[in-house]
């Protein structure tokens, strides 16, 4: 089987060396052009890139997938399959059609829900208790082909984004597999999706990151989870950014200012809630590392009673 890979953040990493480890012939794959990072702008390799270097692929980088002389490149080698995963680009109908038997993508949601960029970050934040890797066979419109494979997990109190996309990471490669094995025996039935049960999981921003004290506690540990770890959540004291790691929550009834500062000590940074108490754990202040609030304080000072 002639394979076409196309993608570019981690998640798609395990997907691509399960491919290889497994035999398929990946004749070619496609990631995003390189990009500066950091202070320095360097270029910097996306993880596809670097695995597929690694295991001595071609490797294609298009500014634009869509154009005339992208399409014509993948036309002729005839791939039996195009699988995308976490690519970045949207591909339009002239890509759609050029492999033999499919073109395949792995979702991380079990559509129709969290059609989208950042469906493991939402899911999170709006404390669902379960998600999944979606195969799916690729249409023109945003994550809504049939469906061709689903297989669920739970998502733990303890999950955040990092250790979520790690487990849906290692599922979507078992799930890619089967989808290929079935396509290749014949044993497959398509599934239409439901578009009126979609939601949409859109692209964070640095913006989404702030952190709202009139929020529900339990929202606002899932936004600290769901944010990690970027674009990180954070609040303002004394008109500086103050990144969170890690909370524990009490609820409770108070008659505390929804955003006050109400004590700091070892056991943490109390904050005021909608319905209890945000109890900071770990922060970092700009330019620092990320630190537990019990080594901070003892050699700063936070005010109690401070709107933050």
């Amino acid at each position: 089987m002639n394979i076409i890979f196309m993608g570019t953040s981690e998640f798609a990493v395990k997907s691509l060396e399960k491919l290889y480890n497994n035999g398929y012939n990946i004749s070619l794959v496609i990631t995003q052009p390189d990009r500066p990072k950091g202070r320095g702008k360097a270029f910097s390799f996306s993880p596809i890139k670097e695995c597929a270097l690694n295991l001595g692929l071609e490797i294609y980088q298009p500014f634009n997938v869509n154009s005339e002389e992208s399409v014509e490149k993948i036309r002729k080698l005839k791939p039996d399959f195009l699988i995308v995963i976490a690519y970045g680009q949207i591909l339009k109908k002239s890509l759609l059609g050029i492999a033999k038997l499919e073109t395949i993508n792995i979702h991380a949601s079990l559509l129709p829900k969290y059609r989208g960029a950042a469906p493991i970050n939402w899911a999170i934040l709006n404390g669902e208790n379960k998600t999944g890797i979606t195969s799916m066979k690729m249409t023109e419109g945003l994550d809504s082909g049939p469906i061709i494979l689903q297989k669920e997990i739970p998502i733990l109190d303890t999950d955040d984004s990092i250790s979520l996309t790690n487990k849906l990471s290692e599922l979507g490669a078992e799930v890619l597999l089967e989808t290929l094995n079935r396509i290749i025996i014949g044993n497959i039935v398509y599934v239409e999706q439901d578009n009126s049960k979609s939601t949409y999981a859109p692209i964070i921003t640095k913006e989404d990151g702030k952190i709202d004290w009139n929020w529900d506690v339990k929202k606002i540990k899932n936004h600290i989870r769901a944010f990690k770890p970027w674009p990180g959540s954070y609040f303002y004291y004394d008109n500086l950014i103050v990144k969170v790691n890690e909370v524990d929550i009490l609820f409770s009834d108070h008659n505390e200012k929804i955003g006050t500062i109400i004590k700091a000590d070892d056991s943490g940074i109390w904050v005021a809630a909608k319905n209890g108490f945000v109890i900071i754990k770990e922060i970092q202040f700009p330019g620092k590392k990320m630190v537990k609030v019990s080594d901070f304080l003892r050699g700063n000072n936070i005010e109690i009673g401070k709107l933050v």
